[in-house]
């Protein structure tokens, strides 16, 4: 089993992957399948999709995927806006040409997974073209059909939809399922972390170009990184969704750039990687273009962490972008196979807490670290992020998320910075903070993973209709 990290680090818009970006390629996924363009289509949102749809522009997702457009391709003024409201019932037109839709929230989950859409779909004469068709959001903006999710389930592969999976023919070189497994190739070929994933992702890209089509695809990831910063700390307003969180990111750099020269406080780095993450995870909120890092709600991460570096290392270049990316990639894949990335699986610990560690990573990579010191450091941010719930306020990416990603930029940098202060040996390893966000996910309560109905959601006293006047 082997995932790129060209789906790890995929190009979406918000303001979620499992919630926006996933639905959207199911709903174009659906059309794909059937032998004539829809007259009218049903969609059924269950689960936590149905739960914070609406905040989570679940809904415009699947109309739009409806209409033809994909995360990558669509305009982000498309009818219908993030800003405006969204109907229950309408028509749309697109690539795909013109159909009705209408869309039904119900927020009893299916019994297998926590994100399902149920299709059906009639022509012209309402004769029907397909009934029930279920496809699963499973994060990241990765999807299932029913059939491949029962094929998973089967065989346990944890390659999802769409993936670049190797094939028999296309057998990766170095193919590890656990962080164990990786560090025993790095020593047994003497190889860094980078330098493994690099090798599988030129087997794996083999037709499309091998490794330069690898590497432009990063150079794009960290391109669209660097823009989502620079939209972040020029654009003024208020984030949509109606709880009137106001961006902070353009008021804070002015503040930094005002006493830049301040050294006085010794946190000038620090406050960069707030302003950093803010500004991403802004952008995000608003329904911007943005990378899966490894998902939406915690998008502001490894592109403010890779600013640190930008930054506050010497020389600088492309070169060490890529590799921070296939080393936080690396991890990213660790957790994938054998855990979650979903706020809606795991809660936030899959999301902020993987991000975390893919960042702490690839800044222990940076800084000179050996593959142990750098799997030492994804473990100490994972580790310190295990139980942390997704209870997103009145069902936005907003409050907490963007301020958490901040924190889980800064806890990144921490995590590498006392993992190569070591030898790379401790009692946790990687792999037992994955199974333990496994475990500890399995165990939490569904109010507290991305239901809107625990934590600070319920405590703050907004809901989903209160927020969306």
């Amino acid at each position: 089993m082997t995932i790129s990290v060209t789906d790890i680090f995929s190009i979406g818009i918000g303001p979620s992957s499992s919630h926006t970006v996933g639905p959207m390629r199911a709903a174009k996924a659906f059309l794909e399948t059937l032998d004539e363009h829809p007259a009218k289509v049903h969609v059924v949102l269950r689960g936590s999709l149905s739960a914070t749809g609406r905040g989570h522009a679940t809904d415009r997702a699947v109309i739009l995927g409806l209409a033809g457009w994909d995360p990558l391709s669509v305009p982000l003024d498309a009818e219908p806006r993030a800003d405006a409201f969204i109907p229950s019932e309408g028509s749309i037109s697109g690539p795909a040409g013109d159909v009705q839709y209408s869309i039904e929230f119900n927020n009893e989950p299916v019994p297998e997974h926590p994100n399902c859409l149920i299709f059906t779909a009639w022509d012209e004469g309402g004769s029907i073209l397909a009934e029930n068709a279920e496809y699963f959001s499973v994060g990241g903006g990765f999807i299932l059909s029913r059939e491949e999710f029962n094929a998973q389930l089967q065989t346990d592969s944890g390659v999802p939809a769409g993936v670049a999976a190797a094939t028999a023919e296309d057998t990766v070189p170095y193919e590890f399922q656990s962080g164990e497994h990786l560090l025993h190739l790095c020593a047994a070929n003497d190889m860094a972390i980078w330098e493994i994933v690099a090798a599988n992702e030129a087997v794996l890209h083999r037709e499309e170009g091998g490794l330069d089509y690898v590497y432009q695809h990063l150079d794009l990831v960290w391109d669209i990184m660097r823009e989502c910063v620079t939209e972040g700390i020029s654009t003024k307003g208020i984030l949509p969704g109606g709880l009137r969180v106001n961006r902070r990111a353009p008021q804070m750099y002015q503040q930094l750039l005002a006493k830049q020269d301040d050294e006085s406080c010794g946190f000038s780095a620090m406050e960069w990687v707030n302003l950093y993450a803010l500004a991403v995870n802004e952008q995000n909120a608003a329904g911007g273009r943005v990378i899966t890092a490894p998902t939406n709600g915690a998008c502001g991460i490894i592109p403010a962490v890779l600013h640190y570096a930008r930054d506050f290392m010497a020389d600088f270049t492309r070169a060490d972008a890529r590799r921070y990316l296939l080393t936080a990639g690396a991890v990213g894949i660790i957790i994938k196979s054998n855990a979650s990335i979903s706020g809606a699986e795991v809660g936030c610990q899959g999301e902020v807490g993987s991000a975390s560690s893919m960042a702490a990573a690839g800044m222990a990579e940076l800084l000179g670290a050996t593959p142990e010191q750098v799997e030492n450091a994804a473990e100490i941010a994972l580790e310190h992020n295990l139980g942390l719930t997704c209870d997103p306020v009145g069902g936005l990416v907003q409050i907490p998320c963007i301020e958490r990603n901040a924190i889980g930029a800064v806890k990144s940098i921490n995590a590498a910075r006392l993992a190569r202060m070591g030898e790379g040996t401790h009692h946790v390893t990687l792999d037992n903070a994955v199974r333990t966000m496994a475990e500890t996910g399995r165990d939490m309560l569904s109010k507290y993973k991305e239901t809107s109905l625990g934590g600070l959601a319920k405590t703050m006293g907004f809901t989903v209709s209160q927020v969306e006047c």
